[in-house]
């Protein structure tokens, strides 16, 4: 039974103060407030879950109480069954316009008229907007929160009517004083799904009349700290300061992750007593490994045409397409969250870029029959070269095969190796990847811990590069041995081991990869190189 008033980590739909640990909502976005008191319209955008609604709701209760303002959020997602038929989605904006109203609990004489007027469709939310405004006595601001619901010639219809109603307010025409539009994209987005060009100063474009487009942002390690120590003034249970530092280098600041890692070790894993950065890597993989609702619904997304010509050259290390089209896909992946920046080519956080290449890896994985027990050696360290034996016999199997078939051609190679190993490791082990577009490689670091001669806890350290050689490029080993380099040194280890893919015309018949030979890097570290 959950006790009289404790609160949890919100893991699932907006936050509310009396039963979720919370930051205040209005703090995390304060230039939304000035442009509503300028009158402005303008967008509020942010990946799924990072606390749009919630800010938005808080907001709109905030400037209600304040006396000169009736402003009113309302959630455009049951318009998204209409589709193009923008009549059936003033219908249902209309809908949950009024249920919104009659939910906020306010007097009678803010709310909208009884009956909206009868006009021809296409013109009907605008009439209806206008005619609230007419008969309520304080400036109505409306919050249109999930506008991505909107598709097609719906859209295209209710931005219209908004701009039309916006410059009509110049001229003493009733209209709300300020509109925001809440969801994933950017204002560039609903300028070209409205059929006008993104250039922020077309006039063509049905919604020029936007101001701003405003970024909801993720937590800082403050804000993370912040936000747990809610938590230990009322359970009294602290996180440790590695413990906090860790949540942000897996999530850097993603808001449902820093509340899924807490929630988990909270209330799953049961914790009681101080939380360590051991407990938050632990919480990690059962989020992983549960592949919980937002971490199912971004890996959806990676079969999507725009979103694979993103993500496929930062797994694969090589440089995106240049064509005009790209920087919209860039824009539409930064804005999904699963990239740092557009200017940034890089997956948004760790978690995710586990999450990534486990989903695309998954086809190879179930493939991977060995037992991960019998690459433990008896002192309970792992048997890294054993491993690479066992891979060339499975890449000479199904590496072809595996090839032919995987939907991101490009970074095949290792999307196959990354599942042959975290088949292998994972179980007792863990496994760190880092790659982004035009590094031209991928480094995995295997850490795997095993008991000590007097039974302290040791971590063995392998670290691996991945390279590939793709026609008409020159042999990557050099390049291989100075970037394989730069990486042990950065980790202070002393040897590691490069993995070449011949991706070439003229490669050797699979029967006959797999190679291995001994190689120094430029420091002179002595390395194994695995050529397949």
């Amino acid at each position: 039974m959950r006790p009289p008033g404790a609160k949890y980590f919100n893991t699932t739909g907006p936050c509310g103060p009396r039963h979720h640990y919370m930051l205040p909502p209005a703090q995390r976005l304060p230039q939304a407030r000035v442009l509503i008191e300028m009158d402005r319209y303008f967008v509020l955008h942010a990946p799924r879950q990072t606390g749009k609604t919630t800010t938005l709701r808080t907001l709109a209760s905030e400037l209600t109480a304040e006396g000169d303002i009736a402003a009113l959020m309302l959630s455009c997602e049951r318009a998204k069954s209409a589709g193009d038929d923008y009549g059936a989605a003033e219908s249902l904006l209309l809908d949950s316009l009024r249920e919104a109203a009659e939910r906020s609990g306010w007097p009678k004489k803010l709310l909208p008229p009884d009956s909206w007027p009868e006009v021809t469709p296409g013109s009907r939310f605008g009439s209806a907007l206008s005619a609230w405004c007419r008969r309520c006595p304080r400036r109505v601001v409306l919050f249109m929160d999930e506008i991505d619901a909107l598709q097609g010639n719906s859209l295209v219809s209710i931005l219209s009517q908004l701009r039309d109603g916006h410059n009509a307010r110049h001229e003493g025409h009733p209209f709300p004083a300020s509109v925001v539009l809440c969801g994933l994209r950017d204002l560039r987005d609903y300028k070209v799904a409205s059929g006008g060009a993104p250039d922020r100063y077309n006039a063509a474009s049905p919604f020029n009349i936007v101001a701003e487009s405003l970024r909801l942002g993720d937590f800082t390690t403050d804000e993370i700290t912040a936000l747990y120590d809610q938590h230990t003034q009322a359970t009294g249970q602290e996180f440790a300061k590695d413990a906090v530092d860790r949540v942000f280098e897996l999530t850097q600041g993603q808001p449902w992750l820093v509340n899924a890692l807490a929630h988990e070790i909270t209330f799953k894993m049961g914790v009681t007593g101080a939380i360590t950065a051991g407990q938050v890597e632990e919480a990690k993989e059962r989020l992983i490994r549960a592949r919980a609702t937002h971490l199912d619904a971004l890996a959806a997304r990676l079969h999507e045409p725009r979103v694979k010509r993103v993500i496929e050259p930062i797994v694969a290390g090589t440089l995106p397409s240049m064509d005009s089209s790209i920087d919209d896909d860039v824009s539409y992946v930064h804005d999904l969250g699963l990239i740092r920046g557009p200017m940034d080519l890089e997956i948004a956080n760790p978690i995710y870029r586990e999450v990534l290449l486990r989903v695309l890896g998954d086809r190879a994985a179930r493939l991977v029959k060995a037992d991960p027990h019998s690459f433990v050696l008896p002192d309970g360290r792992f048997d890294l070269p054993r491993l690479l034996q066992e891979f060339v016999v499975f890449w000479r199997e199904h590496g072809e095969m595996l090839i032919q078939q995987e939907g991101y051609h490009e970074a095949a190679c290792q999307i196959i190796l990354m599942a042959f190993l975290h088949r292998l490791v994972n179980g007792g082990g863990q496994l760190d990847r880092e790659y982004a577009a035009g590094t031209k490689r991928l480094d995995v670091l295997v850490r795997w811990p095993y008991p000590g001669p007097g039974g302290d806890r040791l971590v063995q350290r392998e670290a691996m590069e991945l390279k590939v050689w793709r026609a008409g490029d020159n042999d990557p080993l050099p390049d291989g041995l100075a970037q394989l380099d730069r990486y042990l040194d950065r980790l202070t280890l002393s040897t590691g081991v490069l993995v070449i893919f011949d991706r070439r015309p003229e490669a050797p018949p699979w029967k006959e990869r797999g190679a291995f030979e001994e190689a120094v890097t430029p420091s002179g570290r002595q390395v194994t190189v695995l050529r397949v």
